[in-house]
């Protein structure tokens, strides 16, 4: 029998534990599901706005996700002229390309669609986006996004609104099935 020392079984578990494991990726045909939250407040919480997105999306290939995201948001917003709590929501469309295959999967695309409510102007929006998702599962992921959405009302606004846009962050957890 072979004695081995502490130091080589340790160090031999520890190498098993950080080493990648290899997660099952979603395939052509497989669905996702993604709900995440967002929020910003200013250091007197005297404005502050947090929203739920969720995402319903369908897999073209093992790289690629369209689907169709809503997003509705809260805002609570205080100063000199104004005093107001704002409802605002937006519905669009959006596809992804995924890089790479394992725990960790960059992405980025594009998405089109409608910004309604109280504190906005109702309309249309196209915006670019660019994220990670990290699978701690075989289907389940921890996803970081964020978008740069630009606003139009008419297609000859689209190319001048794309300067006077805005970013919106997101973070929250999906699933593919």
């Amino acid at each position: 029998m072979v004695k081995l020392k502490q130091g080589t079984i340790a160090l031999g578990l520890s190498a098993a534990l950080l080493a990648p494991v290899s997660l099952a990726q979603p395939d052509s045909g497989d669905r996702e599901f993604a709900l995440a939250g967002t929020g910003t407040s200013d250091k007197d919480f005297d404005n502050s706005s947090f929203g739920i997105s969720g995402d319903l999306g369908w897999y073209t290939s093992s790289h690629m996700v369209w689907g169709i995201r809503q997003s509705v948001a809260f805002a609570d917003v205080s100063g000199e002229d104004l005093s107001d709590d704002f409802w605002n929501g937006s519905t669009r469309g959006y596809l992804d390309y995924h890089f790479g295959g394992g725990n960790a999967r960059p992405f980025v695309g594009g998405s089109l669609g409608a910004v309604y409510g109280d504190g906005v102007n109702d309309g249309g929006f196209a915006g670019l986006e660019f994220g990670l998702k990290y699978y701690v599962l075989d289907s389940t992921y921890i996803l970081g996004r964020a978008e740069y959405q630009f606003f139009f009302d008419s297609g000859d606004e689209a190319e001048d609104a794309f300067d006077d846009g805005a970013w919106a962050y997101v973070f929250g957890v999906g699933f593919n099935f």
